[in-house]
């Protein structure tokens, strides 16, 4: 089992919603957090919030440019060598794929899939070394099920559960363990920093995000799996049962999905 008490963990996307959420629970189990995201002075809010700031580093990252690399050799600066990985950092999309540029999907699959792939691949030789390790994958429902306006963001998190299932087969050996989490509609900012087909911030909170769970009930489903090592969890309402329709009845699905999609 993977304990987070005394455990360094570092999360990336730390700085709100389900990272946020991570963090504080985290903290609480007597963790060592290194926080990661763009925005220095919303890690340092998070840091203050957390039970006891001085087991709590603050590394702003950007995840659009940085060396894999440089960014292990500063995270493991804090606290030591790394026990878990959160790689939570990520953007959403709302646009149609007609309607979307070249520019917006590099965008997306670089954050939401090479930046993930980029840090684990990083951090996993020295797992190696020692044995043991924990990476969490924070994929979406969106990476089981292609959502419409989604096309982006569902081609990146499809690729990091790929990733995640062929990673994990790789190095069960070597004591490195991988959980994918496909959270569904979690109460977040996810929409509202949605890229629109152009790039600009969608800047609106989905009716589906507003109804969904909470960040911290997310975050409690996410480290009870990570403690007790299960290798995927998914979260979430309805979007659930049609994850469970797509896998037992697909051509009920596909007709009931196209029927729900807006006209252009």
């Amino acid at each position: 089992m993977t304990q987070l008490r005394d455990t360094t963990i570092w999360i990336t996307g730390a700085s709100s919603g389900i990272g946020e959420a991570l963090a504080l629970k985290a903290a609480e189990s007597g963790a060592k957090l290194v926080l990661s995201a763009r925005r220095e002075a919303e890690l340092q809010r998070v840091r203050t919030a957390c039970a006891d700031p001085s087991k709590v580093a603050v590394l702003p990252l950007d995840l659009l440019a940085f060396d894999g690399g440089d960014a292990v050799a500063k995270a493991e600066a804090c606290f030591g060598p790394i026990d878990v990985l959160v790689n939570n950092a990520g953007i959403s999309q709302r646009s149609r794929l007609v309607d979307t540029s070249m520019e917006v999907y590099r965008q997306l699959m670089e954050l939401d899939f090479f930046a993930p792939v980029a840090l684990t691949r990083a951090l996993v030789p020295g797992m190696r070394t020692r044995k043991r390790g924990h990476i969490v994958m924070i994929s979406s429902i969106a990476g089981r099920i292609g959502a419409p306006q989604r096309t982006g963001y569902s081609a990146a998190k499809f690729a990091l559960a790929g990733f995640t299932e062929a990673a994990r087969a790789e190095l069960w050996r070597d004591g490195v363990r991988f959980t994918a989490v496909y959270p569904g509609y979690v109460r977040t900012q996810i929409s509202v920093n949605a890229v629109k087909g152009d790039g600009r911030a969608n800047g609106v909170t989905d009716h589906n995000i507003a109804g969904g769970i909470s960040a911290e009930d997310c975050a409690d489903d996410i480290w009870d799996a990570v403690e007790t090592n299960q290798e995927e969890v998914m979260m979430g309402g309805k979007e659930v049962f049609y994850e469970r329709l797509k896998r037992y009845a697909p051509q009920l699905f596909s007709f009931a999905l196209k029927r729900s999609t807006p006209k252009a």
